[in-house]
């Protein structure tokens, strides 16, 4: 059976998809995937700079591998899969290394990471048991961008800024009276997001399942 592309209407991704592994697009994408580990040794070791500079990279060729994609008419169905598996990694590993350096609470960390778990198990199952391809929303990348953005500023932590003082949890900076990175946030703003379209993207995937069910029962 054919691959089932449920994308919404008006999405970019109304290229002609090719089976080419060995393209440009993909090449970059590869390239991200290798800084991912380098990033996490940087920061560990204390070089927060450094640290930040090859995540900001990692996350600016993000739009690039995307861009060079459409732009040379290489969409392809490993870069489809590949490169949102390259975003949730490099996601998954910043809000973990956050949270080891101390400058994310634990129940984000748990909410982002279980997110991108549960996205990737359920882009594989689709893929693999029903052959359906949920395509990325535009809000999907609005909120890939602000937990990048956040990531980055709590990465270099500067400057600090006083907190509301609203509340006196510890598991909440930004909203207690102690200083935080200014990045905390867009984490909050990425959170929120990320709920929204997580639903949508469940909605979704359950449409594709109707629809390949729908599918096999016509070809049988």
């Amino acid at each position: 059976m054919d691959l089932i592309d449920v994308t919404p209407q008006g999405s970019d991704d109304q290229e002609p998809v090719s089976d080419k592994i060995l393209t440009a697009p993909n090449i970059i994408t590869f390239i991200r995937l290798l800084m991912i580990p380098v990033f996490f040794v940087l920061l560990m070791n204390g070089y927060d700079v450094m640290a930040a500079i090859v995540f900001g990279v990692t996350a600016a060729t993000d739009f690039l591998d995307g861009l060079v994609a459409r732009s040379t008419h290489q969409v392809s169905r490993l870069g489809q899969l590949m490169d949102p598996f390259v975003d949730r990694l490099l996601i998954i590993t910043v809000v973990l290394a956050l949270l080891l350096v101390g400058r994310l609470p634990l129940w984000t960390v748990i909410l982002v990471v279980a997110r991108d778990v549960y996205m990737l198990i359920g882009g594989a199952y689709l893929v693999g048991k029903w052959k359906v391809r949920v395509a990325v929303i535009y809000p999907g990348k609005v909120a890939t961008a602000l937990l990048m953005v956040g990531c980055a500023a709590l990465l270099l932590n500067i400057p600090l800024i006083p907190g509301l003082g609203i509340c006196d949890f510890s598991w909440l900076p930004g909203f207690n009276a102690d200083p935080v990175g200014w990045g905390i946030w867009f984490i909050y703003a990425g959170i929120v997001m990320v709920i929204f379209t997580t639903i949508y993207y469940t909605v979704k995937g359950f449409e594709g399942i109707r629809l390949a069910k729908a599918k096999m029962e016509s070809e049988a």
